[in-house]
């Protein structure tokens, strides 16, 4: 089998390529209980809620008892160091907030690790502040960038610092940890590089971060969509540049640039070699459409599960992103990524 991420070892250019060789899988329409083997799930605190619904309702719902009872274990170390388990062949799933990254290319080709890139959901990532907040409704991504950039480290301290017409109290910052796939995503787009300033309150826990800022009435946080959902009454989500982070305006390409895809990512050769793999895959691409509005997260066309499956189906492995987030990604323009499976 040819390797799928060749083009990254030419010194002129690094890309990830999408390969057509597909993986021959067993039939699993009589699946033998001895065939069947636990699935270690890890990775993204913000896709986390999403896998742990399907989970819960993939053993109420499966009519195989076998597949009932097959043990699921579903961690959370952020996307970057979910990333690591998977590249190094212990996990069968990463739940992933942003694309693979060239370095993880490096180590899961290094490792031999196929993977097969599913997109499962859309997130506004929101920016929040605490209900005590009453002198912002509306932040910039100039703003943004004027907290979080690495050179307001030990600078920007004061909210008027940022805007003089906010009030004279002290800001404090609280985000995600540098394993996780948020934080590269929001530096990107915010920052235009995968760096942020050091001094705030991080946590790969986003319930953590949810916690904090719910009581401090001077925080100031971001993560997904979902963990603003669960807790309205704790929280105030900010408008980006006039825009709610909201189901429609995500649809309508309006939530820009803090939309993105959430995805998992299913180790090809594991998923070959355990029936209960590919069956809880099965299961997710076909329910998680029905189960994102009650998490806070935004369902995909049916046509994007439809090539999700089709990649599943024919085990078609490797990424058609660049290793590296995708600023202003809109549902559209997903859906013609993930197209460039059929197309080649």
């Amino acid at each position: 089998m040819l390797g799928i991420f060749t083009q990254l070892s030419r010194p002129t250019k690094v890309v990830a390529i999408v390969l057509g060789t597909a993986l021959i899988l067993p039939a699993c329409a009589n699946i033998n209980p001895q065939d069947l083997k636990p699935i270690k799930i890890d990775g993204s605190s913000t896709v986390a809620p999403i896998t742990d619904k399907v989970l819960e309702d993939f053993k109420a719902n499966t009519p195989n008892k076998a597949l009932a009872d097959v043990k699921i274990d579903a961690n959370i170390s952020g996307t970057g160091g979910g990333f690591r388990k998977f590249c190094a062949g212990e996990t069968d799933i990463n739940n992933a907030s942003r694309p693979i990254s060239v370095e993880e290319l490096k180590e899961c080709d290094a490792n031999k690790v196929r993977f097969i890139e599913l997109p499962i959901a859309f997130d506004a990532l929101t920016v929040v502040v605490n209900p005590q907040n009453n002198w912002l409704d509306d932040i910039s991504t100039r703003e943004l960038k004027t907290i979080w950039e690495p050179a307001a480290e030990n600078k920007i301290k004061r909210w008027n610092q940022i805007n003089p017409a906010w009030t004279d109290r002290p800001i404090t910052l609280h985000g995600p940890g540098k394993d996780s796939g948020t934080y590269d995503f929001f530096s990107d787009v915010i920052n235009g590089k995968d760096a942020s300033r050091g001094d705030f309150n991080f946590s790969e826990d986003d319930q953590a971060l949810v916690n904090a800022v719910s009581q401090d009435p001077n925080a100031l946080g971001y993560f997904g969509h979902a963990y603003y959902e669960q807790n309205r009454d704790k929280l105030k989500a900010l408008k980006v540049n006039g825009i709610e982070p909201t189901r429609s305006n995500v649809e309508d390409s309006k939530y820009q640039p803090l939309s993105r895809p959430l995805f998992i990512y299913v180790n090809a050769q594991k998923a070959q070699e355990n029936p209960a793999l590919e069956k809880f895959v099965e299961h997710y691409l076909d329910r998680v459409p029905n189960l994102l509005d009650n998490i806070g997260y935004i369902p995909l066309p049916d046509e994007a599960y439809h090539l999700a499956r089709v990649q599943l189906q024919k085990f078609e492995v490797g990424t058609v992103f660049e290793g590296k987030p995708q600023p202003n990604l809109t549902i559209g323009e997903l859906l013609r990524k993930q197209a460039q499976f059929e197309a080649k």
